[in-house]
């Protein structure tokens, strides 16, 4: 069973005023850390709201630290998530896109998508102009 603590709201307070943003369990702690919410505490309730599906664990290339991010069940379950390898922003592709793909896929190689669970990984559009 789980509680709703008072470290476990502002944790998810704090995802969801950044829907768009990851961050890791330490920028987590650092960001809570005037809440007098422990470190211990952070990385307890993570994996709790990991297991419970409300938060989405990601990484970036070439690390191997885990990044965070909230993600609400109800629009994600119906899009294929993208994710920046360059400035870890997550996001959902087209509704019209992720259909198009996924029925691709499953006509051509007769592969049925998880497409909640699935992330591609790329560099998107503003990194892409940032380093043009």
């Amino acid at each position: 069973m789980t509680y709703n603590t008072e470290q476990r709201t502002a944790l998810l307070s704090f995802l969801t005023e950044n829907p768009d943003k990851t961050f890791s369990a330490k920028e987590i702690a650092q960001a809570l850390a005037g809440r007098n919410i422990s470190k211990s505490s952070v990385y307890r309730n993570i994996a709790e709201l990991e297991s419970e599906q409300k938060i989405k664990r990601v990484t970036k290339a070439g690390s191997h630290e885990s990044f965070y991010q909230f993600c609400d069940n109800s629009s994600c379950r119906n899009h294929i998530h993208l994710s920046c390898t360059k400035c870890g922003k997550i996001f959902h592709m087209e509704h019209e896109q992720t259909e198009r793909l996924v029925s691709e896929l499953e006509s051509s190689d007769g592969f049925e998508v998880s497409v909640g669970e699935t992330t591609l990984y790329g560099v998107c559009k503003e990194c892409i102009i940032q380093n043009a």
